[in-house]
């Protein structure tokens, strides 16, 4: 959630960091600014809405400097204005912050012993209010920050840019990423590595609890401790993190798109050369050592996980618990013996996931994670991290995320069948095949796009959906509401399929879209059982199946959508393009903002 993004340049800054905040956008934000240093002395712009309002203003009252900051917001403690938008100024102290700091309250009880009263409703003003006191006691522009710094509890990524100091910047980080990007001559922080990919291909991540010094030719890092710490300098493939949308109208479109693409990478890099076997790239896992496995994510991620359960507990025997991760981390469950604890987060900075893993810390046997981010929090805490190859994702909502997601955890399903002796080489070589064979599965149902862009119009015409699946279908229904209600804004609830008679066919009525996700599996036959229930209450049936199942289903449903045939196994994979396409058409019909729906952040890194 928001950006933060700091430079020590040689040429105008504002330019630069208003670029660097529009490829951080996909966070999610609802005010933007900037500060920069001109002639020793900070001045600031800010504005509500998107950033092309900064931009404007930016057009008409200029902001010179050659060292700034800047921040997209995402409303926490205070309305989305320009008041309380960032960067916070207190005298000579400008600061940038992302998460929440917890005991504000109490920081700023302090300050008005000191007589110092708040202006905004923000958490963050509080930082720079406290700096700025300990400054006025003759403090160093470090020494005070550091002294802040040690007062706060919660989550932070934090900037300091200091009156005075035109080769300074401070930068911290506990519970919220920040990186360092090392530039000739030129220094940068930014939130990830998005955001620098223009400006540099060289980055050090700061850690849990690190505090950076900046100027435009080091950068000296102390740990949590207060003990130099020496960070990697790592190199990025900048071409990976270049953001554009490849003509598309929309992120989510391109996104979308490239699911063929990016699957075929996810395989490559975790199928040996022939394709019969799965080869991690990584250290040994073997499955056999585990008793039990533990699930735990956030969002569509969850879901992921919901049908890796069926995966992990159907091909390879082994039980499976999965969690919500702010649930789990409060539960504080018992972790049985010889328990594998893994972990699936996009971005890798999830912070209930996050603070899950910490959890699982030496109680777990195996730490494991399934990320996009392979430098993220969760990667580096693991103590095996698995990649899914989905590059770059910018819509908000998770789509080649969440298919690469689920082909990496069928991958780790099938390396546990056969760790655990549960499968025979015929049947993992035919679904090996099956899997080689996905991404040209899920292109020919991409070519179905017009038959869901027609469907997503008269869908669009609804206030409410239901979906409805059995099995592996079940997560993919939970998805599919997901996706329709987080970029269309059409309430939508999903169902097990055999839940139908346990309360929600009382919203059945003539207005009422039923989507049902069932291709022709051992299920199929309960299902159109509970769409016949649905129809003879006057329910529209929107049925996406496969061909034998839009055959043995009868004409009776309102809507067919046939997909391609698939070996079952794979079939949640597959059924999220329809998912996704019927939200994504939706919400263009309807006119909303697909790439960046109201009240949602691509990264929820704070609680």
């Amino acid at each position: 959630m928001c950006g933060i993004v700091g430079v020590l340049g040689k040429h105008e800054v504002a330019p630069t960091l208003v670029e660097a905040l529009r490829r951080l956008e996909y966070r999610g934000y609802d005010s933007a600014g900037i500060a920069t240093l001109n002639d020793g002395r900070l001045d600031r712009r800010r504005a509500v809405g998107k950033l092309v309002n900064l931009s404007d203003l930016l057009v008409h009252e200029p902001l010179p400097g050659k060292a700034g900051i800047g921040h997209t917001r995402w409303a926490t403690h205070g309305a989305p204005s320009v008041t309380n938008a960032h960067p916070h100024q207190a005298g000579p102290v400008a600061v940038v912050h992302n998460g929440i700091i917890e005991n504000y309250r109490d920081l700023r009880a302090e300050l008005a012993e000191a007589g110092i009263a708040h202006e905004t409703d923000t958490d963050t003003e509080t930082v720079a209010l406290l700096v700025r006191m300990h400054m006025e006691k003759g403090e160093s522009a470090e020494e005070a920050a550091r002294s802040v710094i040690d007062k706060l509890d919660g989550a932070y990524a934090l900037c300091f840019l200091f009156d005075g100091e035109e080769d300074l910047m401070i930068a911290a980080r506990k519970g919220s990423p920040l990186a360092i990007g090392h530039g000739d001559g030129e220094m940068f922080v930014g939130s990830d590595a998005i955001a620098l990919a223009p400006l540099t291909d060289r980055i050090t991540y700061l850690e849990e609890g690190d505090i950076a010094v900046v100027t435009r030719t080091s950068v000296v890092i102390t740990d949590r401790y207060g003990n130099a710490a020496n960070r990697e300098v790592r190199k990025i493939q900048t071409a990976k993190a270049m953001v554009d949308k490849a003509g598309h109208k929309h992120f989510m479109a391109k996104e979308i798109a490239e699911q063929p693409t990016v699957i075929g990478e996810a395989l490559q890099n975790y199928l040996s050369d022939d394709g019969t076997r799965v080869d991690l790239p990584q250290e040994a896992l073997n499955f056999a050592a585990y008793d039990r496995l533990s699930l735990v994510a956030c969002g569509t991620a969850y879901y992921a996980c919901l049908t890796a359960k069926y995966w992990f507990e159907q091909l390879a025997g082994l039980p499976v618990d999965v969690d919500i991760a702010s649930e789990f981390r409060y539960r504080e469950p018992p972790i049985p013996q010889n328990t594998a604890a893994l972990f699936v987060s996009q971005s890798g900075e999830t912070a209930d996931t996050l603070a899950a893993l910490r959890y699982c810390d030496g109680r777990a046997a195996r730490i494991l994670s399934v990320v996009n981010v392979s430098e993220s929090s969760i990667a580096r805490e693991s103590d095996l991290a698995l990649p899914i190859h989905a590059g770059a994702e910018i819509g908000v909502a998770s789509t080649k995320a969440f298919t690469c997601q689920l082909t990496v955890l069928l991958l780790l399903a099938l390396k546990a069948a056969g760790d655990r002796g549960m499968i025979t080489t015929e049947r993992m070589a035919d679904l090996l095949s099956a899997l080689r064979g996905l991404p040209a599965t899920i292109n020919n149902a991409l070519e179905l796009d017009g038959d869901f862009k027609k469907t997503a119009r008269r869908l669009a015409e609804a206030d409410n959906a239901l979906f409805l699946g059995r099995g592996l279908m079940f997560p993919l229904a939970l998805e599919g509401a997901l996706k329709l209600k987080e970029i269309s804004y059409i309430h939508a609830e999903a169902y097990a399929s055999g839940e139908l008679k346990h309360g929600p066919i009382a919203l059945i009525d003539k207005k009422m879209p039923v989507v049902v996700m069932a291709p022709k599996d051992a299920l199929f036959d309960k299902t159109v059982s509970n769409m016949q229930e649905v129809m003879a209450r006057g329910g529209k049936v929107l049925l996406i199946t496969d061909r034998p199942g839009a055959e043995a289903a009868g004409g009776d449903a309102w809507i067919t959508l046939t997909l391609p045939q698939i070996d079952p196994v794979l079939s949640p994979i597959l059924y999220a393009i329809p998912a996704q396409l019927l939200a994504y058409h939706t919400a263009v019909a309807k006119g909303t903002d697909v790439d960046q729906p109201r009240n949602l952040a691509k990264s929820v890194t704070v609680e």
